[in-house]
């Protein structure tokens, strides 16, 4: 059983998504094991994307995951991160497949909706940023 961390991002939460992205990942037979509303701050923000600091988009990214509440929720099953990406589809909205969550609510490639973890060694870090042991079930 392996576990991720998706996000809703604020364009998600102020497009009213939020149910739909929970459809379908509860379709897929995708189990969320823990779920809350979070409004980051800006070096809350900062610190969960620490990774990308360097970047050229890292300060429009954490302006905007500090823009608006977001749903936090820790996925949980066979394969969970190769099948939350495939459900969310590439981080371009606009290369992202017909049906994915990205092609069907996404504004542009920083506004895309929703955020899933790479790989186990992010999802364990980016779990932990939001959830302590206690609150995944």
């Amino acid at each position: 059983m392996e576990r991720t961390l998706s996000i809703v991002k604020p364009d998600g939460i102020r497009k009213h998504i939020l149910g739909e992205v929970i459809r379908r990942f509860q379709e897929a037979g995708i189990r969320i094991a823990a779920i809350k509303m979070i409004h980051l701050s800006k070096a809350e923000a900062e610190g969960f994307y620490a990774v990308h600091r360097e970047r050229p988009f890292f300060d429009s990214l954490t302006d905007f995951m500090s823009s608006g509440s977001c749903v936090v929720m820790v996925l949980e099953g066979d394969e969970v991160i190769r099948r939350n990406r495939e459900l969310m589809g590439a981080t371009n909205p606009a290369e992202a497949a017909p049906g994915t969550i990205r092609k069907d609510f996404a504004t542009n490639i920083e506004q895309n909706a929703v955020h899933g973890s790479d790989a186990p060694e992010t999802a364990a870090f980016e779990i932990s940023y939001f959830f302590n042991a206690l609150e995944i079930h």
